[in-house]
């Protein structure tokens, strides 16, 4: 359970930073393009982490559960 916790605090921190970042690159869109680029770029990074997460703590929840 201890583990669990641990997931799922580490991706609630991941999100609020791809929210942070999805703000900046909408932000940076009238002004410079390369810079919102690279925002949305490390955005999309986070989210492949954080539904890698999801799978972790879904794959956990089954083998606590048997």
């Amino acid at each position: 359970m201890n583990q669990t916790k641990k997931i799922i605090n580490h991706q609630s921190l991941l999100l609020s930073r791809y929210k942070k970042l999805v703000e900046q690159a909408y932000n940076f869109r009238q002004t410079d393009s390369a810079l919102s680029d690279i925002s949305e770029y490390k955005a999309i990074k986070l989210l492949h982490k954080i539904n890698k997460l999801k799978y972790l703590i879904r794959d956990l929840n089954t083998l606590q559960q048997n």
